[in-house]
């Protein structure tokens, strides 16, 4: 069968290059991809927006299923478009998508069905959210209602800080119309763990848990990002834990959506965080975290296709998994996640050892046929170990010798693990 992943991201690349493996796979391809994917996929010049396009280049070349990576073409309705075409999508339709595309929403939702979460309140006014926060004081979370690449949470040490966000987000407009709406939500102390499932209705399938660095410094210091890095397992995190967030947060969610009749298929992912009242969620996504996807495919054992397809058949799949640890460093080009430089040449990638996983997200091929940065987070370099500290003494002395002055990284990915010690 011939499969298309829609993105160009280093989830993306990691799921070509998880696919690839399938022994039920012929053919992958990657739309638009990146130029580090050209080892596993065949590129396909068609941005991500380009609705009828895509789905004529699916029925062109008869591809069996289709994986939507980033958020942005699930809002637009691509699934939705696909399966108007009679083709299979693994992604959800932009109904249920909204549990991503809209904190507001999400929050709602949550209030509605007992899922458990922050105390919240939605703001339009500016005045209106300054006076709610002068009644609850700091610190707390602000939130730009849409989707703002992970760029559009502020969490608030003081009022004056929060006050300089809503300022941002509803005067100044800085994330456009993600930001015409915000979430004053509480702040929530204990662990962050990532926790994707493959779901399609009701039936929920769990991965392997991660663990996500948002903040682009050591010590989870200086601005929120995308993600500078991720390991999987979180030994420290109890899987008695994780078992009460599959059943009050996954599972409820799954069955909250059907009942508001937006079915969702596709990867669910919560974002938790274990506080002593147990897992709440601090949001959801509508699809494969970046970059726990990058350490979490690398310990499945299984074929993720097939194991994709059982769940879309309305079975329930076993998913094998290695006991090895997976953690991943993020090299963003300087500037992250503000503007940020490109054009810096990425010199030694082709040194590593092929044990070694580099998921490209912002690079391009120069002339020369050398790696440049192109802005954002440029690669994650990930390594296997039978422990937490191997992994991550094996990625960073592979990334000691990559060679480019125009990239930084956290030096300190699965510190939290190294503590060795569950602390809600």
């Amino acid at each position: 069968m011939k499969v298309l992943i829609i993105g160009r991201g280093g989830r993306e690349h990691a799921l070509c290059w998880k696919v690839k493996q399938s022994p039920l796979v012929s053919e992958v391809f990657a739309a638009p991809g990146n130029d580090g994917m050209e080892d596993v996929a065949a590129r396909v010049p068609i941005q991500e927006s380009e609705q009828e396009t895509l789905v004529q280049f699916a029925l062109e070349n008869e591809i069996a299923l289709t994986i939507i990576g980033p958020e942005a073409p699930l809002l637009e309705g691509l699934a939705d478009r696909f399966r108007q075409a009679g083709l299979t999508v693994f992604g959800p339709n932009r109904a249920a998508a909204e549990i991503e595309g809209s904190k507001a929403f999400a929050k709602d939702l949550m209030r509605k069905h007992g899922i458990p979460t922050a105390e919240y309140a939605v703001f339009e006014d500016y005045e209106e959210a300054r006076t709610y926060l002068q009644e609850k004081g700091a610190p707390i979370v602000v939130k730009a209602d849409g989707p703002a690449s992970g760029k559009g949470v502020i969490v608030a040490q003081t009022i004056a800080e929060a006050e300089a966000a809503l300022r941002e987000m509803l005067l100044e407009h800085r994330f456009g119309e993600a930001s015409a709406k915000v979430v004053l939500e509480e702040f929530m102390e204990g662990e962050e763990l990532s926790l994707m499932a493959l779901v399609h209705g009701e039936k929920v399938i769990p991965l392997e848990p991660a663990q996500d660095h948002k903040r682009a410094y050591d010590g989870d210091r200086g601005p929120n990002t995308g993600g500078m890095g991720a390991y999987s397992p979180v030994p420290h995190i109890p899987i008695t834990i994780i078992e009460q967030a599959v059943e009050t947060i996954l599972k409820p969610c799954a069955r909250a959506l059907v009942q508001e009749g937006r079915p969702f298929t596709g990867v669910l992912y919560a974002g938790l965080m274990i506080t002593k009242d147990g897992p709440k969620v601090v949001e959801f996504n509508a699809r494969f975290g970046d970059p726990e996807t990058q350490v979490v495919l690398p310990r499945m054992e299984s074929d993720l296709v097939e194991v994709i397809l059982r769940v879309l058949d309305e079975q329930r799949p076993t998913i094998n998994w290695t006991e090895e640890a997976v953690v991943g460093v993020v090299a963003a080009a300087e500037g992250y996640p503000g503007k940020s430089e490109t054009g810096a040449v990425i010199q030694g990638l082709d040194e590593l050892s092929p044990a070694v996983l580099v998921f490209h997200a912002g690079t391009a091929k120069n002339q020369q046929g050398q790696f440049v940065t192109t802005g954002g987070r440029a690669f994650l370099l990930a390594s296997r170990g039978t422990t937490i500290q191997t992994a991550k003494d094996a990625a960073y002395g592979c990334l000691e010798r990559v060679r480019c002055p125009g990239i930084y990284y956290r030096t300190d990915i699965g510190y939290r693990a190294l503590k060795n010690r569950f602390v809600p």
